[in-house]
């Protein structure tokens, strides 16, 4: 894995070198133990702690398949998702993966006792499988979380429509939270070049979400003038909300629940913002209870902190308890925060927003 690390922080590597590189035959990944899905039953929701599920475990490298990438893991985040699957709720992964492994054989190396985490990831891709053109070994990537098949036409004109449509890492194994991973190609994008590698992880499923519901012509179609309701407006996905509803002229409604994720959302420049807290909300009478009485009262990169891999189990427990602004990264093969960046210039130039929820985060 050194000799992996060295050619992506080296500035003349080109893709022989990526090319020549020996694979090796296991790698770190973030995982959950299917043998462990009971061990937080009886317990509150609350009460689950991600930092007894999660494990730090060497496991078998896959081999690129008929549309696939292995790609070098600089850096992932956290979301939800990944709370989801270490407390087992609203039901263990191992299901998901069980009924992918049931479509192919080649889907079926899915289906194991563990499933490696973690719906984004930046880095360099090592090797592509057969049928891949638009990505080599050496290129510098992000990935999007949506893994999808496109042998239905259903999913032709929306991909979210296709039947065997998934979100990688969550319905599918060999996540991002790890040194590498596997995603079909045509989840690859460049990785923007004035953003590290943390940076640069962290945006993909939340953002990709947001546009989606906002702007996109398979959601609400927001225009100029719309009063856009954000609910966990300092948040991962509701900060690229906010960001795009500003952006599209509309009204961002931030709803948050403190005063220093207010201000927050003050910065991104939001003017309506509610503290849900200091105004007294209860939405929930109990935790399996809404109190729907409460809901008549109402007429750039958000990374925040960034922990090693060997961590995940504490950033996933901070976006569990709600402990976080923004995203929380966690670097995979990278050694340090910060690097990655190639176009110093555009950064500095947004240096501002890119760092907007770092001082929240310490």
């Amino acid at each position: 894995m050194k000799e992996i690390v060295s050619a992506i922080l080296s500035d003349d590597a080109e893709a022989g070198d990526f090319t020549g590189l020996r694979i090796p035959d296991s790698y770190r990944g973030s995982v959950v133990r299917k043998e462990d899905t009971g061990m937080f039953e009886g317990m509150a929701t609350a009460d689950k702690d991600p930092r007894k599920s999660l494990h730090l475990q060497d496991v078998p490298t896959p081999v690129p398949g008929p549309g696939e990438a292995l790609v070098a893991v600089m850096a992932s985040a956290v979301n939800y998702n990944t709370v989801w699957s270490s407390i087992f709720e609203p039901l263990p992964t191992f299901g998901f993966l069980e009924r992918y492994g049931r479509l192919s054989e080649l889907t079926r190396r899915h289906d194991l006792p563990y499933h490696v985490l973690g719906s984004d990831l930046a880095g360099v891709v090592l090797r592509t499988g057969p049928g891949v053109n638009r990505w080599k070994a050496g290129d510098r990537v992000v990935a999007h979380c949506l893994s999808v098949e496109l042998e239905s036409a259903d999913g032709h004109g929306d991909t979210m429509l296709d039947p065997e449509q998934r979100i990688w890492g969550f319905e599918t194994n060999f996540g991002g939270l790890a040194e590498l991973a596997l995603v079909k190609s045509n989840q690859l994008m460049p990785k923007p070049e004035h953003l590290s590698w943390e940076e640069a992880a962290s945006p993909g499923l939340v953002n990709s979400t947001a546009y989606r519901q906002l702007v996109s012509r398979n959601g609400a179609g927001m225009k100029q003038g719309d009063n856009v309701l954000v609910w966990g407006a300092s948040g991962g996905l509701g900060s690229y909300a906010t960001q795009l509803a500003l952006a599209g002229g509309a009204n961002p409604i931030c709803v948050v629940s403190s005063p220093e994720k207010a201000e927050i959302c003050r910065r991104m420049g939001a003017e309506a913002v509610i503290d849900r807290n200091a105004e007294g909300y209860k939405f929930w009478k109990d935790e399996q209870t809404q109190d729907p009485r409460e809901w008549k009262r109402f007429g750039h990169p958000t990374l925040s902190k960034v922990y090693p891999l060997a961590e995940t189990g504490q950033a996933a427990y901070e976006v569990h308890r709600n402990l976080h602004q923004g995203k929380v990264g966690v670097l995979g093969l990278a050694p340090a925060e910060g690097l990655g960046v190639r176009d110093h210039e555009m950064r500095a130039r947004h240096l501002d927003a890119i760092n907007r929820f770092r001082a929240a985060g310490r």
